[in-house]
């Protein structure tokens, strides 16, 4: 792995720096220990490529919180010991103040997030550090999977309140569910955040992973979603995925990361990504201390490098472009007044809670209908074999009207059918 930034459209990183440089760029030692030819500081490429060591002229992030929600920061000496200034496990397996790495596959994720994001690199300058080294951590241990003791969401709607609670300034979740839906417990849990001026930073997920769209938490609206890029600048093709709800682009592939038994490993995933922007918006507010989350969100979309290719913003592949600490943190950016990614609490209003529309009320009176008759009085059946009225009525009388005339009729035809034959008999024969 060479030392090489982000590079945009083939243009090498040389040239950017060189044109930074020529706009007046700060040429002073920087504020922090750091060995560039050390190879692991060398590999963290996007140092350079974010323009991350630039920014670092301006502030490291004295003063911020990050926390990191995740499988929980592992006691490693001097990356994070002075770093981790409070935590706490809603897994139900991990150890009180969340520094127990939870989950025998994912226990090293926890850590690997949190260097990048604030690690404290070495006093000689070598080794990993990360963006903003100044910043403090906290550690919430969740577990993930199947195996978990406690529902996934529950955890998570409880990470976030106790985040916000205890002073998080930046929050961090490197996880997806695969899913753009969510559990309604987190609208309230990330309304919490939202109404506590905390900027929430999600990583977009994976394809290579099988996440092939974007899946809650990053379709919440207010939240800053992460994709990612490889060490060109180009959208990862394993390392990301893509949707409308991507606000930033960052390096996502070739990473490095602290385990938690304090090596250092190289590994890939927006789960990196996202805490490589989480530590940019430390830097920004602890060089702005004054803006609010919104503020902090809008400034790093709006001085994002545009990728070739881009039609529309945001990209689904890259948001509002490439992330720029420097000029996140130095640019003139007119202040907005809402949440540039969204508002949850409006789709909350349309969603979850939409006023039922009132029911019309009848304008015509009721029509009065007049009583109907008495019913008649039942009677006694009497006996099936004896005539009753009806019978006789509808039966019998008819029955015999008909019949007694057919019966003279009949015998009138024979008497005279009887003489006709009697005179024939009298007659003489020729």
């Amino acid at each position: 792995m060479t030392p090489r930034g982000v590079l945009r459209s083939g243009v090498a990183l040389a040239t950017i720096v060189a044109s930074v440089l020529l706009l007046g760029a700060s040429a002073t030692p920087p504020p922090v220990p750091d060995d560039p030819a050390d190879p692991t500081r060398a590999a963290e490429y996007w140092l350079d490529g974010a323009r991350i060591r630039e920014a670092w002229q301006t502030t490291r992030g004295d003063g911020v919180t990050i926390a990191v929600i995740d499988t929980g920061i592992g006691k490693v000496p001097g990356v994070f010991d002075e770093a981790v200034v409070g935590g706490t496990d809603v897994s139900g397996s991990g150890s009180p103040d969340g520094r127990t790495p939870v989950g025998a596959i994912d226990g090293n994720h926890g850590s690997w997030v949190a260097s990048l994001a604030a690690g404290r690199g070495a006093a000689d300058g070598k080794g990993m550090i990360g963006v903003a080294p100044e910043a403090d951590l906290l550690s919430i241990s969740v577990g993930f999977g199947a195996a978990a003791a406690v529902p996934f969401t529950d955890q998570v709607a409880k990470a976030m309140r106790w985040a916000v609670d205890n002073g998080a300034d930046i929050i961090n979740l490197s996880f997806t569910t695969n899913t753009l839906d969510w559990d309604k417990s987190w609208d309230e849990a990330f309304l919490y955040a939202f109404e506590h001026d905390v900027v929430v930073v999600v990583a977009a997920g994976n394809r290579g992973s099988g996440t092939n769209i974007i899946g809650a938490p990053a379709t919440i609206p207010g939240v800053l979603t992460v994709g990612g890029v490889d060490q060109t600048g180009t959208a990862s093709l394993e390392a990301s995925t893509q949707g409308i709800t991507i606000g930033i682009a960052a390096p996502s592939e070739g990473l490095r990361g602290v385990s938690a038994d304090g090596k250092v490993i190289q590994w890939s995933g927006t789960s990196g990504a996202a805490p490589i922007v989480a530590g940019i918006a430390a830097l920004i507010r602890s060089a702005h201390p004054d803006l609010d989350a919104a503020n902090v969100i809008n400034r790093i979309i709006k001085t994002a490098i545009a990728v070739p290719g881009m039609t529309k913003l945001p990209d689904p592949l890259y948001g509002y472009g490439l992330i720029d600490a420097q000029a996140a943190i130095t640019a003139d950016v007119p202040k907005v007044s809402e949440n540039p990614m969204g508002d949850l609490a409006e789709w909350v209003r349309l969603f979850r809670r939409a006023d039922t529309v009132p029911q019309p009320e009848p304008t015509a009176a009721p029509v009065e209908v007049p009583p109907l008759p008495a019913a008649d009085a039942p009677t006694d059946p009497g006996s099936p074999l004896l005539p009753s009225a009806e019978s006789l009525r509808y039966g019998t009388l008819p029955l015999i009207a008909f019949t007694v005339p057919g019966i003279l009729v009949a015998l009138g035809v024979t008497a005279a059918a009887r003489r006709i034959r009697s005179a024939r008999a009298r007659t003489p024969h020729s």
